[in-house]
């Protein structure tokens, strides 16, 4: 199993940015996928998720409105796209696929994270 991220960096508030995790080694379409991020000192917390065909998503009420999660099935890939960023975004992005039976995933896989920082 392996996620790994892509799309990180440092922008001015208010800029965008979209992160990409590719994945491998279990079913994707059959795993729901989520982004968490990490900020120093606090702890990790759930951003986003979308189901495995895509249909639902959930979001933070803190990105509502400015993230945007979606997934491609055929290239079995996840995007965040954000929008209007602000300081308090800053942090380690990841990338998780839960554990599913039916995608052959037996335990919450993550990626390395990427790293976002907003400063002006």
């Amino acid at each position: 199993v392996q996620l790994v991220e892509s799309g990180g960096g440092l922008v001015q508030p208010g800029a965008s940015l979209r992160l990409s995790c590719a994945a491998s080694g279990f079913t994707f379409s059959s795993a729901a996928m989520s982004w968490y991020r990490q900020a120093p000192g606090k702890e990790r917390e759930l951003v986003a998720v979308i189901s495995g065909r895509g249909v639902s998503t959930n979001y933070a009420d803190s990105v509502k409105g400015r993230f945007t999660i979606t997934r491609d099935n055929a290239k079995n890939t996840v995007t965040l796209q954000m929008n209007s960023l602000k300081s308090e975004d800053t942090a380690v992005y990841y990338c998780q696929a839960a554990r599913s039976i039916e995608a052959g995933l037996p335990y919450d896989a993550w990626g390395q994270g990427t790293q976002v920082t907003v400063a002006s």
